[in-house]
C-alpha cells in the first residue's frame, strides 16, 4: 500500500467496530470468556483472552479452541454457555463512555463492520439504544468469507458505502481489528481506553487514543492535513 497516498486522501467514511469500541460488552464477555474456556479445559488468563480472541469472530475463536484441546466441540456445545452472556450483558451492558455524544460531532458517513453476527448485532445495539443509527449500514462477518485480521469485512464495508479504501477511517479497539484495517489499506484510530494494550493496536497508519469524546477531533486533524497542499 502507498501510505504516503493513504494519508493525503480526505475521509469519505468512517467505519466502526462495534464491541468495545460503540458498546462496552467486551468487559463483561472476557470476564464470561475465562469461566467457558476453563470449563471446556483450557485455562487462560484475561489477559490471554484480550490477545487471542477480542474481535475474532464466533468460528475463528471456535476453531482456535478446538485446535488448542485437539478435539471437535460438540454440536451446540455454545448453547450450554448462551444463557450466562445474555444474563451478564442483560444486567450491565452501556455503550462505550463518550459513544452518544460523539456522533453530534462527526460530519461523515459512518458505518458499522463488526465480527458479530446479524442477529447479535441488532440484539445488542438494540439494548444499548444505538440500532437505528446505523441501521442499514450494519456488516458482519457473516457477509463475508474471512473475517479479521483479513480484510474483506472492511473492504466490502467500504464498497457498499462507495467509499474507497484510502478515504476510509476504521474505529478499532482490538488487534486482529487494526491488522485487518491496515490490510485493507485504511487508516486506523486505535481506541485504547478498553482492553487491548496499546502494544498490540499500535502501529502503521495508525492513531491510538483513549477518549472516545476525542474522535470528532482526530478526525478533524486527518482531513485538516488532507487540505495541506
Amino acid at each position: 500500500m502507498n501510505r504516503r497516498r493513504a494519508a493525503s486522501e480526505p475521509v469519505e467514511l468512517v467505519i466502526f467496530d462495534c464491541d468495545g469500541v460503540l458498546i462496552d460488552s467486551e468487559r463483561i464477555a472476557v470476564k464470561v470468556d475465562v469461566i467457558v474456556l476453563r470449563e471446556l479445559g483450557w485455562p487462560l488468563s484475561e489477559a490471554e483472552v484480550i490477545e487471542r480472541f477480542v474481535g475474532r469472530s464466533d468460528l475463528d475463536t471456535q476453531a482456535e479452541i478446538e485446535a488448542h484441546l485437539g478435539r471437535k466441540l460438540p454440536a451446540g456445545w455454545e448453547q450450554r454457555f448462551k444463557p450466562r452472556y445474555e444474563e451478564a450483558f442483560a444486567a450491565e451492558l452501556a455503550p462505550v463512555d463518550g459513544v452518544p455524544e460523539v456522533f453530534d460531532g462527526i460530519a461523515l458517513p459512518i458505518c458499522i463492520a463488526s465480527s458479530g453476527t446479524h442477529d447479535y448485532l441488532r440484539h445488542m445495539l438494540g439494548l444499548t439504544g444505538l440500532y437505528e443509527r446505523f441501521a442499514g449500514r450494519i456488516f458482519s462477518v457473516e457477509d463475508v468469507a474471512r473475517g479479521k485480521p483479513a480484510p474483506d469485512l472492511f473492504l466490502h464495508a467500504a464498497e457498499r458505502m462507495g467509499a474507497e479504501p484510502s478515504g476510509c477511517v476504521v474505529i478499532e479497539d482490538s488487534r486482529s481489528g487494526v491488522e485487518a484495517a491496515r490490510a485493507a489499506g485504511m487508516r486506523v484510530l486505535a481506541y485504547a481506553g478498553g482492553l487491548s494494550p496499546i502494544a498490540l493496536l499500535d502501529g502503521p497508519n495508525t492513531i491510538v487514543f483513549e477518549d472516545m469524546r476525542d474522535l470528532p477531533r482526530l478526525l478533524d486533524r486527518y482531513n485538516a492535513a488532507d487540505r495541506k497542499p
